[in-house]
């Protein structure tokens, strides 16, 4: 057995997938920097009453704000299934600081970084206030990183490898509705959204189903005049009022705007509006990567990616991690990191070229075949345990403990029954004492250490 390959690697954004590929990636003895654009670790959990000057998000010029995270939020997944593997997301009792609800409030997650940082020695090895704006290869199989701090310094580096942890909750994806160019309105992304108070007294359409919409929308809605949500996933002729809400109506998509600021629905129902916020998610973006279309984000498929980790005619020199969604990120993410460590020290191998390219094709294939649409192509919800066990089992790591999955969708049928109260009331406690046995391996005295 060839002796381990150590190898200087540059890792993309300090946010919980850089945090933990940087651990893992030390773990097997490389040596590493961390990119991080903001002046603090957290990516998307850094919260900031700061927005965009373009509140759409699509001024190409915009002074660009990472973080989408807005002050009501609180996690929608429990903190037990929620954290790394090997350092639980334990709440920390009695310290008043801290917010140790099950289902905590966006800070607790961004202290629980911090904490991770801190006790795997991290923070060393961040280089913050600085972008990476280019990404190429050069002879060797080696990568050129072009950096700019924010006194404007540039500095050029070359390393065996980067990891690109660049986060997709910042590029906003605009819904396409006819009219809405020239609707005079004001409009908005949900990146850009952070408290109600702007919107009170106001007619507000509300464009999505996704988390942050549930969340916004209620959010809003105990200051607005009316609150109108319009979604692809409703069929067309709604027009409901929503349960338990005076001021709050479900419609299916809208057909049109007009001029003169109002919404036609396809039921014909017509709907003066004062705003319209866009809840309608997020497109993978990598400005900074230059390497001829070998890697290409079409209708929001990055690829061709092997495992949605690896281009095959790069790997693993150039990898991606934490573009799966509809998943709990961070026990992925982690496994993702520790695969893509073992393989730069030749400690794991990989396929072939041509056997990965077969693959991705072959997974490509089957979307299609099942009517999937290209941009679900990193949505993972219903394979996400068999993807981490499947990493676990290339790097030689335990599977998931059962309890995950099984709380994962007990919490997910909850949330359904009670979408206003699951964050509060539960009938799982049975696997909450489960994870808790489990976490023993890796607490003392119920803090969690490195």
């Amino acid at each position: 057995m060839q002796p381990p390959t150590t190898l200087n690697v540059a890792v993309i954004g300090a946010g919980a997938a850089g945090l933990v590929a940087a651990r893992e990636l030390r773990r097997e003895g490389h040596t590493v920097v961390v990119f991080e654009r903001g002046n603090q670790i957290g990516g998307t959990w850094v919260y900031t009453l700061e927005v965009e000057a373009d509140p759409s998000g699509l001024h190409p010029n915009r002074n660009i704000v990472h973080s989408s995270m807005y002050q009501s939020l609180r996690t929608n997944l429990p903190r037990e299934v929620m954290g790394f593997r090997d350092y639980p997301f334990v709440a920390k009792e009695g310290d008043k600081e801290r917010d140790p609800r099950r289902f905590p409030g966006h800070r607790e997650v961004l202290m629980y970084l911090k904490d991770f940082a801190k006790d795997f020695g991290v923070y060393g090895i961040v280089r913050f206030e600085t972008e990476v704006v280019l990404v190429g290869l050069v002879e060797g199989g080696k990568w050129e990183v072009k950096t700019r701090s924010k006194r404007g310094e540039d500095l050029e580096e070359v390393y065996d490898a980067v990891v690109v942890c660049n986060g997709h909750y910042t590029e906003p994806r605009i819904a396409q509705i006819p009219g809405i160019e020239t609707w005079k309105g004001k409009q908005i992304h949900s990146h850009n959204y952070r408290t109600p108070e702007p919107y009170r007294d106001q007619v507000v359409i509300l464009i999505g189903s996704s988390a942050s919409a549930v969340d916004i929308s209620r959010d809003i809605a105990g200051v607005a005049k009316e609150v109108h949500i319009a979604s692809r996933s409703l069929p067309d002729e709604t027009f409901e009022k929503m349960p338990g809400y005076d001021n709050m109506w479900l419609h299916s998509m809208i057909k049109s705007f007009n001029e003169d600021g109002s919404a036609v629905f396809p039921d014909g129902s017509v709907v003066h509006a004062d705003i319209i916020l866009q809840c309608t998610g997020y497109i993978y973006d990598f400005p900074f990567l230059e390497i001829n279309g070998t890697v290409t984000v079409d209708d929001n498929r990055v690829g061709p990616l092997y495992k949605h980790v690896f281009p095959p005619v790069l790997a693993p020199s150039l990898s991606f991690v934490g573009l799966p969604w509809k998943v709990v990120p961070f026990p992925l993410v982690e496994l993702q990191s520790k695969w893509i460590a073992g393989l730069l020290s030749n400690r794991i191998n990989l396929p072939s070229e041509e056997e990965m390219m077969e693959d991705v094709t072959a997974f490509y294939s089957l979307l299609e075949a099942s009517g999937i649409p290209k941009r679900y192509t990193h949505n993972m919800g219903d394979y996400q345990f068999e993807y981490n066990d499947w990493l676990a089992a290339q790097c030689g790591y335990p599977v998931s403990e059962e309890w995950r999955e099984q709380m994962y969708l007990a919490v997910s049928k909850n949330r359904r029954a009670r979408p206003e109260r699951y964050r509060d009331e539960w009938e799982d406690d049975h696997l909450v004492l489960q994870a808790h046995e489990d976490f023993k391996k890796y607490t003392s005295d119920g803090v969690s250490h490195g």
